[in-house]
């Protein structure tokens, strides 16, 4: 991960002119530990879950199927008017 950055610095130096790339240094990303016992060795309770379940559901599903549904409505407007596809009306004789 580390050397891909460099390189993609180094190619950006490339195609930059007016800036000074001489005073970067990468600093070392430090780790965090998550603590699952205590001091005794007692292992802590499980911590409380925030479910946002259905809100999540509503959130993301609905304004993704309205979005859908208005391109391809727009879509086939598009495809009629130009008559690349225009659909037949046939009796139901």
């Amino acid at each position: 991960m580390a050397a891909s950055s460099v390189n993609i610095l180094r190619v950006f130096k490339k195609f930059s002119h007016n800036v000074n790339f001489n005073n970067i240094t990468r600093t070392p990303q430090k780790r965090s530990i998550t603590v699952h016992t205590t001091d005794t060795g007692a292992i802590l309770p499980e911590p409380e879950k925030v479910s946002f379940g259905i809100f999540k559901v509503i959130l993301v599903a609905f304004p993704g199927l309205y979005l859908g549904a208005s391109m391809g409505k727009m879509g086939a407007t598009l495809l009629e008017e130009h008559d690349i596809f225009v659909p037949e009306e046939d009796d139901d004789d």
